[in-house]
């Protein structure tokens, strides 16, 4: 075993017993798709006092954190989005009507001086304000009256702290002890000083809390406070008839109800834990099976060495979980489906490799396994280097410019792609390198996979088809197929989720079964006519509308039990127009810079008629899996957006090897056509394209079949996706990468200078019978 195995033995050792001793000690950290719970995406909005901006943004962020933790949910999560946005999580919150209710509370607090008792006129004037020349409002009192206010004399920003306290020894029971900052606590002192100056029972002796324009609180100033004296900060109590729940509801409300801005919930998501569980249990099954299936396929193409490859891919999600876990990341439902899927792309350099490595041990019959297999690894780097930045480059996009979930996904399969490169160029080069060494596997060359060239690549070899005899014909095809695409766009409509129009979905559970038609007409009859109802999997019902709220909600859920018993409200989501405009508007920017990147690595790192046909078959695959599912119907929201981003990562993926192969075989034949070499690199990847798709078609059917309706359109839109972007990378990007190569001037590549052997300046001999690897 020579020096390099040995350091790759002992690195992927120690990287596997670390992931080992992370996934044991360590739990995941769920979104709430898959525990349950609420998301509430809040918008903060410009005041009079006040502009929103990252600073008070901020500053609320901590006020309305101070509100959750008295709704006493476990490990809540608040963060800002952006300048103006705050995300909320709610574990285990499943009415979040109560958590609105807390949230929601947007008016500043504030503190004023009493005038005296205010005219009641048809049941008070709650929420009234006078147009006096002191602008006060006249409020209701606590106690249903209503009392004359004068200006607000102190806001809530300069409450320092506010507890609810026990008092056993003057029994006075439960109070609230007032704390204000240094400022705050002289006008608190002045305030309460002119308050003490009028009779004790005398209206005016009190100090109104008003907060959300309702006086929260009018508490007496105490007889013992002499006229002009006030009250000090630190020993202000307000004293009454408290319950426990009721002095700390006050506290809450007074330490944590100034808002530095108004906020207005944009988006709210919520789903039920059986829901959560029942998709980590049906994402396990397709990743188990899937993955089974994978490990199979590649054992029996590649022999032995392929069962070391499903070692190294077992190792691969073992490192994988192990990074999501130590890095804390969300491990969301698309974030979840990214990790699946990326077991079968794992397989992608593996089969590159093997490939390569076939076609150096077919070249030269008396070359060693391990001669062979070092070849393999040497010539497929450039291409398993160039698929995985692609990869890369769309899993960044969904992470900056995705939400929610679909940020996970994109965290999920980033981490896949440097787990996958790891696992197959340390890991399976070290098991393979080892196994090469033992005279068995030598002497018995039939077990190893390397030996024999493959069942495609003997076909290819003997019929030797020209498939780019004729690019302009393959071209016709690839025109015709996005003529059908587009008309499905024009005539059937793009079915847009409400994550992209707004509105509202909900989806219920019923203890008795209820057909659709029947929903419907009781719906209508309570008075819910526009709404549009259909089937959810086995026996659910999804209800999507324009505009509902919280009570609403519940009266449609009663509607719903009247025909089907009890009913469960299983899924939840609610989103602003302002928001879904915006949502809509990322979508495009997103799939725009994502051909922009694409096109302009391609252009750097191949000739730009590459690069430009590269990005052509990736627009062609995007319109055909935006044209299928307008033709099937099927909705297209964020995570149908992480879908396509993922199909252009694969198509560009599938690309680039291509291209990677005709460039080295032209650089070689400079004076061959340019079509002869383009039909031999086709014939020379196509093993390697099948062997591949293969492996994530496993996946991606596990995943539509096992995986349950959430995530049934994703994996049906990976599926055509990576269909017809096998299809383009071959039969679109190739003959329209031809076409411009005829029509453009430009020189064929320049030949790469054989690698040095040895250090220094000194250039080594190159062997006469390597006629050059490739890939």
């Amino acid at each position: 075993m020579t020096r390099a195995t040995t350091v790759r033995a002992v690195l992927a050792a120690a990287v596997l017993l670390v992931s080992a001793l992370i996934t044991l000690t360590m739990s995941p950290r769920l979104g709430l798709d898959l525990q349950g719970g609420t998301r509430l995406v809040l918008q903060a909005k410009d005041s009079d006092s006040a502009k929103a901006d990252r600073e008070s943004t901020d500053r609320t962020l901590e006020v309305l954190r101070q509100r959750i933790d008295s709704l006493g949910v476990a490990e809540p999560t608040l963060t800002r989005s952006g300048e103006d946005r705050i995300i909320v999580e709610l574990p285990d919150v499943q009415d979040p009507r109560k958590a609105a209710e807390v949230i929601g509370r947007t008016a500043q607090l504030s503190f004023h001086a009493v005038q005296g008792p205010g005219t009641q006129d048809d049941g008070g004037a709650e929420g009234r304000t006078d147009d006096r020349a002191d602008g006060g409002p006249m409020l209701a009192d606590e106690q249903g009256g209503s009392l004359d206010l004068g200006p607000a004399r102190l806001s809530g920003a300069g409450v320092k702290d506010a507890t609810a306290v026990f008092d056993a020894q003057q029994g006075a029971g439960w109070t609230v002890s007032l704390d204000f900052h240094k400022k705050a606590g002289r006008d608190w002192t002045r305030l309460t000083g002119e308050a003490a100056c009028h009779p004790v029972q005398d209206e005016r002796r009190r100090v109104a809390i008003v907060l959300d324009q309702q006086i929260i609180s009018s508490p007496q100033v105490s007889p013992s406070v002499g006229c002009g004296v006030g009250l000090p900060s630190g020993s202000t109590q307000i004293t009454g008839s408290f319950s426990a729940d009721e002095a700390r509801e006050l506290a809450l409300l007074i330490k944590g109800g100034a808002l530095p801005l108004p906020v207005e919930i944009v988006e709210q998501r919520t789903v039920g834990p059986t829901l959560g569980a029942a998709a980590i249990d049906a994402s396990a099954r397709a990743a188990l099976i899937g993955a089974a299936a994978t490990a199979l396929f590649i054992t029996v193409v590649y022999r032995l060495f392929g069962a070391l490859a499903a070692v190294a891919l077992a190792a691969y999600g073992l490192i994988s979980y192990a990074a999501l876990v130590a890095l804390g990341v969300t491990l969301t439902l698309p974030g979840l489906a990214g990790f699946v899927l990326a077991i079968g792309m794992a397989v992608d350099a593996n089969v590159l490799v093997f490939e390569r490595a076939r076609e150096e041990h077919a070249q030269r019959p008396g070359r060693t396994l391990r001669s062979s297999l070092t070849a393999g690894f040497r010539g497929a780097w450039s291409a398993v280097a160039d698929s995985n930045v692609t990869t890369l480059i769309a899993a960044g996009l969904l992470f900056f410019l995705g939400s929610g979930p679909v940020k996970g996904f994109g965290v999920t399969l980033a981490i896949g792609v440097i787990a996958s490169m790891f696992s197959a160029l340390v890991i399976a080069r070290a098991l393979t390198e080892i196994a090469s060494g033992s005279r068995f596997v030598n002497d018995y060359r039939g077990v190893n996979g390397i030996a024999s060239p493959g069942r495609v690549r003997t076909w290819l070899t003997r019929r030797n088809p020209q498939l780019m005899r004729s690019p302009r014909r393959w071209l016709l095809i690839s025109t015709a197929l996005i003529a059908v695409a587009v008309l499905g766009i024009v005539v059937r409509g793009v079915n847009l989720g409400v994550e992209f129009t707004g509105g509202r979905l909900v989806e219920y559970s019923t203890s008795r079964p209820v057909d659709v038609e029947r929903a419907r007409d009781a719906l209508a009859d309570a008075g819910f006519g526009d709404v549009e109802v259909t089937t959810a999997g086995a026996g659910d019902l999804s209800v999507r509308t324009g505009k509902l709220d919280d009570d609403g909600e519940q009266v449609l859920r009663a509607a719903l039990a009247e025909e089907g018993g009890k009913t469960t409200k299983i899924r939840d989501e609610l989103i602003g127009p302002s928001l879904g405009d915006e949502l809509r508007r990322n979508a495009l920017i997103a799939l725009g810079i994502a051909v922009l990147v694409q096109l302009a690595y391609l252009a750097i790192r191949f000739r730009w008629t590459f690069a430009l046909a590269s990005v052509g078959a990736l627009v062609h695959d995007v319109i055909i899996l935006v044209g299928a599912f307008a033709w099937l119907g099927r909705t297209v929201d964020g995570i149908f957006l992480a879908a396509l981003l993922t199909v252009i990562g694969y198509s560009v993926n599938d690309s680039v090897v291509v291209f990677d192969r005709l460039r080295e075989l032209w650089a070689k034949a400079r004076r061959t056509p340019v079509g002869t070499i383009a039909n031999q690199a086709v014939l020379q990847t196509v093993p390697r394209t099948v062997n591949t798709g293969m492996g994530a078609l496993f996946i991606l059917t596990a995943l539509a079949v096992l995986g349950g309706d959430s995530l049934a359109d994703f994996a049906l839109a990976l599926l055509i996706g990576i269909c017809v972007g096998t299809y383009s990378s071959v039969l679109t990007a190739v003959p329209a990468a031809l076409v411009l190569e005829r029509s453009s001037k430009a020189p064929p590549p320049a030949r790469k200078r054989a690698p040095s052997r040895r250090s220094g300046s000194r250039t080594a001999r190159r062997d006469p019978l390597d006629n050059g690897a490739r890939v």
